[in-house]
């Protein structure tokens, strides 16, 4: 049976791509969001407003709560896909197809530079619209890595890459687009600040790419938490061994509460060890009385931030 990690996509006979957000399966469904819809024209990038709207009216059965994440998602039942798509197999077989468009001759060069200097390919794989073809001539490259080495060899080497010039940093404008389609909770000069910083992102080509990290060998837990209420707090991180995680935990020197866990992308490796932090989120606890924050304990994750206190 196929295990199914986030990033991964999968693909129902109505014509729907999901995007896979938690390992494993609750209740024998893959707990997911709705990301592509089938046109006349192919695949078209559904946003969350409209996802949850076209699923009340046409597919209710896919919207999903959970109990473990107390979190409304959307969830596929594995008898209803028709398709898995695997970053990590379609990285290989773009690789091999002698026959590229604009943005895959843009990441076969991304990954030929990385292979040269070190990185193993078999680890890694890509999500977004690559993953189904989807893409067009504005796409951005969303490279996933399987092993936690991997990824920070990959987050080091585009360091360096950036600085030799075989990459390029973003610019004003590159950075204006990411910061709009992130619509966070921080102003703009402190999202590229953080940003800047964490080495997962640069320019090939012109084309942004983004690195992204999956914790392949996770022990899946099912640790059922209750949200209590909006909470803010300023706190230390005491370990950000998993801040690049999906989600990413920050382990906080607080009396009361444990981690912050982030399941939006805009915060994933937003500190470091040592840091003063400002977190806005949703306070948790468990049936064992652990309390967490989480910030993206909704999609858009409006109001909820994390920032280091410069």
């Amino acid at each position: 049976m196929n295990v199914f990690f986030a990033k991964d996509f999968i693909e129902t006979a109505e014509g729907l791509i999901f995007a896979v957000v938690a390992e494993g399966l609750e209740a024998g469904k893959a707990l997911c969001f709705l990301r592509y819809v089938h046109e006349a024209s192919g695949w078209v990038k559904i946003e969350t407003s409209s996802a949850n709207k076209l699923l009340q009216q046409q597919y209710p059965d896919y919207l999903h709560y959970s109990s473990i994440l107390d979190a409304h998602l959307h969830a596929v039942s594995i008898n209803r896909i028709v398709k898995h798509h695997q970053p990590k197999h379609r990285l290989q077989q773009l690789l091999q197809s002698n026959q590229h468009d604009a943005v895959e001759l843009d990441l076969v060069d991304l990954c030929r530079l990385l292979e040269q200097q070190g990185l193993d390919l078999a680890q890694t794989g890509i999500t977004g619209s690559l993953l189904i073809g989807a893409q067009n001539q504005s796409s951005d490259i969303d490279l996933v890595c399987y092993d936690r080495d991997v990824f920070q060899l990959c987050r080091a080497i585009t360091g360096k890459l950036i600085q030799s010039g075989a990459l390029q940093s973003l610019n004003e404008f590159d950075w204006k687009q990411s910061y709009q389609r992130r619509s966070c909770d921080l102003d703009f000069a402190d999202y590229v600040w953080h940003e800047r910083r964490k080495c997962n992102k640069a320019m090939i080509n012109g084309r942004k790419f983004d690195l992204n990290f999956i914790n392949c060998s996770a022990v899946i837990k099912t640790v059922s938490y209750q949200k209590i209420g909006a909470i803010t707090l300023q706190c230390r991180i005491i370990n950000d061994n998993y801040g690049f995680d999906y989600p990413a935990e920050f382990i906080i020197d607080h009396q009361d509460i444990s981690s912050i866990v982030s399941f939006t992308a805009t915060y994933t490796g937003q500190a470091f060890s040592g840091e003063l932090i400002e977190v806005s989120g949703a306070l948790e606890e468990s049936e064992q009385g652990v309390k967490r924050i989480v910030v993206g304990s909704s999609r858009e994750a409006h109001g909820e931030y994390i920032k280091v206190i410069q």
